[in-house]
């Protein structure tokens, strides 16, 4: 607790003012816990000052309740530097947490021991944990996974020992608002898992939801040794590919469709979204469209990442889409829905 006082103190987190007439004083609290390793194993004591906001607060945001972050959610934003095109480095933060990487081992450390300088570091060494993601060296890239984060949320809902299951929902299946009854412990359900078609009930769920959401952690624990793989392409192989589908009027209450894309650098899958569109398509081709067009966003953004990190993609993006009418449109700007 000392340590974590003398850091905020070291880097000046707060200024100690008059209080101003009529304010509202937030308080605070020490808040302790464990560091635990990636193989589940302690690491060391944290204890964090944190301002107690919620008491200020009339209700509690259902995305404060995610247990963590998704492996999907993670995207690194680069900080380039000035120098020729071929020495870069990037920063990939997330609060306190930061990944460093550069175009050389020197320039690494140089970058290194300028933030230290200016703040209260500590080098955990090469990639191997970070948010709940596992880091794997191979001899061909990398093998992410999340197998711990997934015995955890096992756990937390008493599923360890369960009978997998080979998919994680049923397709034909829509689930809706008004299914079944309300769940016994909607707090809980909140707490457990918050993506996709289960997330949107999380203000008032149901039993419908809870079955759901038990058939996803059956796959989940079937697939706990799942991951990513990120291969290192060749400077010859950064060929950008997307794939893009629909789900025409989906969602049996507001009959919105689910756009869905995934984006391949080389053999590397490094984007991937499913995401409800904002408004009501009239027919699959829209759908369609509109699935191609977010991929597409995507693209643009990857590339000029890529191009900024000294790796630009000389060719074409290719998307693929399975809907002709979609096709016809994207090959065609001057055509407008009615």
């Amino acid at each position: 607790m000392q340590e974590e006082f003398d850091a905020l103190q070291r880097n000046r987190t707060w200024e100690l003012v008059p209080r101003p007439p009529r304010a509202n004083v937030i308080t605070g609290k020490w808040v302790f816990k464990h560091k635990l390793g990636s193989d589940g194993t302690l690491e060391r004591y944290k204890a964090r000052w944190v301002v107690r906001g919620a008491p200020h607060s009339t209700s509690a945001s259902p995305a404060s309740a995610s247990p963590g972050l998704p492996l999907h959610a993670l995207r690194c934003v680069p900080r380039l530097s000035t120098g020729p095109a071929t020495t870069w480095h990037t920063c990939c933060m997330y609060v306190d947490d930061i990944i460093l990487t550069a175009s050389t081992a020197g320039l690494l450390r140089q970058l290194t021991d300028r933030l230290r300088a200016e703040f209260a570091l500590k080098d955990l060494g090469p990639l191997h944990y970070f948010l709940g993601i596992e880091v794997v060296r191979r001899a061909d890239g990398f093998f992410l996974h999340q197998r711990k984060y997934a015995h955890e949320l096992l756990e937390r809902a008493g599923m360890l020992n369960c009978n997998p299951a080979p998919t994680p929902v049923d397709t034909k299946a829509k689930l809706s608002a008004s299914d079944g009854s309300p769940a016994s412990d909607a707090p809980f359900y909140r707490s457990i898992y918050a993506v996709q078609q289960v997330c949107l009930h999380m203000h008032a769920p149901r039993d419908a939801h809870w079955a759901a959401v038990k058939r996803i952690l059956r796959y989940v624990c079937g697939t706990m040794g799942y991951g990513l793989t990120l291969h290192a392409s060749p400077s010859t192989s950064t060929d950008l590919v997307a794939y893009s589908d629909a789900d025409w009027a989906g969602c049996p209450d507001t009959r919105r469709s689910t756009s869905g894309y995934c984006v391949y650098l080389g053999s590397s899958l490094v984007s991937w979204s499913s995401k409800r569109q904002p408004t009501v398509s009239r027919s699959s081709a829209e759908a369609e469209y509109r699935a191609v067009a977010n991929a597409v966003a995507e693209c643009t953004w990857l590339r000029q990442l890529l191009s900024e990190l000294s790796c630009p993609v000389d060719k074409a993006t290719v998307v693929f889409c399975d809907n002709v009418s979609a096709v016809y449109l994207s090959a065609n700007p001057w055509v407008t829905f009615l």
